[in-house]
Order: C-alpha cells, then sequence, then structure tokens
C-alpha cells in the first residue's frame, strides 16, 4: 500500500464524528441515515477521496455505521460515496431508500424537502 494512501487511511480513522449513533435491536452494528452538516464536510471530502471520486456537491445524507461514516449519497447531483475498505452495500442501500422516501414526500410536501435542505453541504464552502 502506498504511503498516501495509508496516511489518508489513518487520518481518516482518527476523525470523530459528532453525533452518537442509536442502537439497532438485534442488529450488530448501530446505522443512523442523517443530513450532512457543515461539520461533516472534512468527513466528506476524506470519504471522496477513499472511493476515488470527487467530493458531493449540495446537499447529502450520510450513512454513519458505529460512529464512523461509511457512505453518502448527494441529493443534488444524485451521487453516492462509500468506504471501499468496509462492507457499505447495505448502507448504500438504506441512503437510497431514504433518498426515495425523501423525493416521494417531496411532491406531497415541499415544505419537508426545505426542512432538509436546510442543513445544506456546500462544496463551494469546502477547505
Amino acid at each position: 500500500m502506498s504511503y498516501e494512501l495509508e496516511r489518508l487511511i489513518e487520518r481518516f480513522g482518527r476523525r470523530a464524528v459528532v453525533y452518537t449513533p442509536i442502537e439497532v435491536a438485534g442488529s450488530s452494528h448501530a446505522v443512523v441515515i442523517r443530513p450532512a452538516s457543515d461539520a461533516d464536510l472534512p468527513l466528506l471530502h476524506d470519504l471522496a477521496e477513499l472511493d476515488s471520486s470527487a467530493p458531493l456537491v449540495g446537499a447529502a445524507l450520510v450513512a454513519v455505521v458505529d460512529g464512523r461514516p461509511w457512505a453518502a449519497h448527494g441529493l443534488d447531483d444524485d451521487r453516492v460515496i462509500a468506504d471501499p475498505f468496509r462492507p457499505s452495500a447495505a448502507a448504500v442501500g438504506l441512503l437510497r431508500l431514504r433518498v426515495g422516501q425523501l423525493r416521494a414526500a417531496q411532491t406531497q410536501t415541499p415544505r419537508g424537502w426545505r426542512r432538509l435542505a436546510a442543513g445544506r453541504v456546500r462544496a463551494s464552502s469546502a477547505r
């Protein structure tokens, strides 16, 4: 493994997520799907770098598993980034399900979507 990749993995692993996960009954992992905030920008950039992708643009949802971000779904650009070193397929599936729910709700109540967008993460405010 290259030195840069090792350094990135080490830096990413040290980041603390401010949100405390909720325990899911009967599950070995606690999974939280939540809107990304400005405090999550460095985590999302690191996650995109691990995934060899461009950072997400606009509002995003984050899948946090056991206190660490495993995947994120951009609501504006409809892209997904995920940690390739973790079994993140289920987290991505949950993100896609939640985005589908939010889009269905948006057609019924536009105010609910605006409330979610209030916590937007903008790429322009990135590092």
